[in-house]
């Protein structure tokens, strides 16, 4: 069903199939494992390497022995390595600097994240769970029954409002339920806790919600605007959370990438040291493997896992930057143009 302006009141359940977007660009910037897609890169980037040292001319054999290519290619890389892994785990700290500061902001912060808890407990009525994963769900539940008493109380009254509210409630009840799903289980640190809260279009409730109030404003009762008020609470209080939420998760992601480059990137200078110092054309003299120079290979694997610092950056960074860009606004604003 639509409202009269054309729009849909309900929505899809998950948002990729609200952006319209294929299953396996989700699946490659948000949910497969980073470790997984830098494998993936770093595969493709094998391959390629050793297409254009067989398929080229001249070859990477013969440019190894007339020159000094694999000298070039694996001294660039030791610079290349010392300062991008340096300039990266620099830009990283710099960004968890704002975890830190003098007892006062600190003592500020503390007090915020106590009146936030304070304020949704009172939303709730019980204790607010301590684990991610629990409050976003209590969030999306108090939600569902809020919603379900407006259903009740609108019973009755207008039949173009009740059919609109109904509608309204049943896409609720949908959405809540796939993000229900996907938070049991779901431990913090892990990707699933932040894309489940991302599932849950809240902007487009609030304006739906916003849309009826000011539309039946002449037919609504005191129970019914209350009742609308209270879910309105409800849903904005979705905001704040799933932004603290995605602020944390960004931050964890960060120590970790910070982590896993130094983890990856001594093993390459290792590689590219070793490549520099005492590999050359006559290294494996005319050794063949399947057709190709044994030393085409060696110099595609070393030149790839070289690269593995850069490849792991650009697997974060690519979610990364999805998560904050699906995110740019806060509250009822709809940004894509596939979910106005």
């Amino acid at each position: 069903m639509s409202d009269d302006s054309g729009e849909d009141i309900g929505t899809e359940n998950t948002m990729r199939r609200r952006a319209d977007e294929s299953r396996l660009k989700i699946r490659l910037l948000l949910r497969t494992n980073r470790a997984v897609v830098t494998a993936a890169f770093a595969a493709f980037i094998f391959v390629v390497f050793m297409l254009y040292s067989v398929l080229l001319s001249p070859s990477l054999m013969a440019e190894s022995q007339t020159g000094d290519t694999v000298e070039t290619i694996f001294s660039t890389m030791i610079s290349v390595l010392v300062t991008g892994t340096t300039l990266v785990v620099t830009i990283n700290q710099l960004v968890l600097s704002q975890e830190n500061g003098p007892l006062g902001d600190q003592r500020q912060r503390m007090s915020d994240a106590l009146d936030f808890r304070t304020y949704t407990q009172d939303l709730l009525g019980a204790v607010v769970p301590a684990d991610p994963s629990t409050f976003l769900k209590e969030l999306v539940r108090e939600t569902e029954r809020r919603s379900e008493v407006l259903d009740r109380i609108v019973a009755g009254n207008d039949d173009e409002l009740e059919a609109q509210v109904t509608e309204f409630v049943d896409s609720i009840h949908g959405n809540a339920q796939e993000v229900e799903d996907e938070l049991s289980g779901a431990s913090f640190g892990t990707f699933e806790v932040l894309l489940a809260a991302l599932n849950f279009n809240y902007s487009w409730k609030i304006y739906q919600l916003d849309r009826m109030t000011s539309e039946f404003d002449d037919v609504l009762t005191d129970d019914q605007r209350r009742a609308m008020d209270d879910l309105n609470t409800a849903l904005a209080m979705f905001g704040p959370a799933r932004e603290h939420i995605k602020t944390l998760y960004f931050q964890w992601a960060l120590v970790d990438l910070s982590q896993y480059i130094l983890y990856v990137a001594v093993p390459a200078l290792a590689v590219a040291g070793g490549m520099l110092g005492f590999v050359g054309s006559e290294t494996f003299g005319g050794a063949m493997f399947l057709g190709v120079p044994v030393l085409t290979w060696v110099v595609g694997a070393a030149f790839t896992v070289t690269l593995l610092p850069f490849l792991l950056f650009t697997s974060y960074i690519l979610r990364i930057a999805t998560v904050a860009k699906r995110t740019l606004a806060i509250g009822p604003l709809i940004l894509r143009e596939s979910q106005r």
